[in-house]
């Protein structure tokens, strides 16, 4: 008996009882709410939707994350930043000048797209440059240190806009076009959640045809597998990692714009939550990997929408829409302790580690 003692671990049993609590009051929730019924089922749907429109989004920006990761073995925590400075430059220079001026409604797509193409061009720039002087020469040396850089050009790049822009939050036109819903097989869907939803898709698919179909898409693949080897066979290192940065950037500054879209408010600080929340999904989904990062961001996003009315409802919680954040979190916590290595995410063997 005693022998028996000795062989457990009490760290073990304390995440053992700690799952069980956290399943237990999901589930006791969920049953409470079904039964007690708070809200029409209509209000279920639109609560999906948002759900999936916002881990949308989050997928686009996790994309960032999991690309570099795969590569350097790198957390990149001023992606976040990536994706706010598209977007904020785009909006003070183009959107509200055209809202003013009536062009962005007179012409819509043609005004989007312009916006578009300057938000990928800012924010892959500053990727680009953030690359090149900050990461480049780190390369070689300890994780720590590539970490703690990427934490401060986070910081750089936040006061840096604060400075340049301002810290007011500056409005993004409302486009009478993406007004009202539209039917889907009978549900009633907001226009700019379609749009997100849409958008986010053509471009996850066209990423997974980027980097598993093309010959740049094998070179990044080769360079992630094994760097020296990938040099030996002729690939250009330094190129292939310029185009991961640049890959994970423009998908960033397309979620810029979507957010806008959504959110119709930007400011300087906007990147640092949708950035810590996407590296979540990144985590969740499998960092590394590609449909991972989806995976997570769309997950994320649902249990953001739908777990406060369903999980913290029928246990008499107050407002528990103001809980989201803990919801996202716990699941974060729960997936490490389940499966560290996250839900697509691949297991190292002993050997290995």
């Amino acid at each position: 008996m005693q022998r028996r003692l000795k062989d457990i671990n009490f760290l073990d049993v304390v995440l053992w009882i700690l799952r069980a609590v956290i399943i237990g009051a999901v589930i006791w929730g969920s049953i409470a709410t079904i039964i007690e019924n708070p809200y029409p089922i209509n209000t279920w749907v639109e609560t999906i939707i948002a759900g999936v429109a916002q881990g949308s989004l989050y997928a686009l920006i996790a994309i960032g994350y999991t690309l570099v990761y795969g590569v350097l073995f790198m957390i990149n925590f001023a992606h976040g930043e990536f994706f706010m400075a598209g977007i904020l430059t785009a909006t003070i220079f183009l959107a509200q000048p055209w809202g003013k001026s009536g062009f962005l409604n007179q012409h819509p797509l043609i005004g989007l797209a312009i916006i578009t193409i300057l938000s990928i061009t800012i924010s892959v720039g500053i990727a680009l440059l953030t690359e090149r002087v900050a990461y480049r020469p780190l390369r070689k040396a300890p994780r720590l240190v590539p970490l703690i850089t990427a934490i401060g050009a986070s910081f750089f790049w936040q006061y840096f806009f604060r400075g340049l822009f301002g810290s007011d939050v500056k409005g993004f036109p409302q486009l009478e076009i993406l007004t009202g819903k539209i039917s889907v097989f009978g549900i009633l869907v907001l226009k700019t959640h379609a749009v997100v939803i849409v958008s986010a898709v053509l471009m996850l698919i066209g990423l997974y045809i980027f980097v598993m179909k093309t010959k740049v898409g094998k070179s990044i693949r080769a360079v992630a597998e094994d760097k020296d080897v990938a040099a030996l066979m002729g690939i250009d290192v330094d190129r292939a990692i310029t185009i991961t940065f640049a890959t994970g950037a423009a998908m960033a500054g397309i979620a810029g714009v979507l957010y806008a879209l959504v959110f119709r408010q930007v400011h300087f600080f906007m990147g640092f939550i949708p950035g810590i929340k996407a590296f979540t999904a990144a985590v969740l989904g499998g960092i590394g990997s590609i449909p991972g990062a989806a995976l997570g961001g769309l997950l994320l996003g649902m249990f953001e929408s739908v777990g406060p009315g369903l999980f913290l409802e029928g246990l008499g919680i107050p407002a528990p829409h103001q809980l989201k954040d803990v919801i996202a979190f716990t699941l974060l916590v729960l997936i490490l302790i389940l499966r560290p290595q996250g839900i697509l995410g691949e297991r190292i063997s002993k050997e290995k580690a």
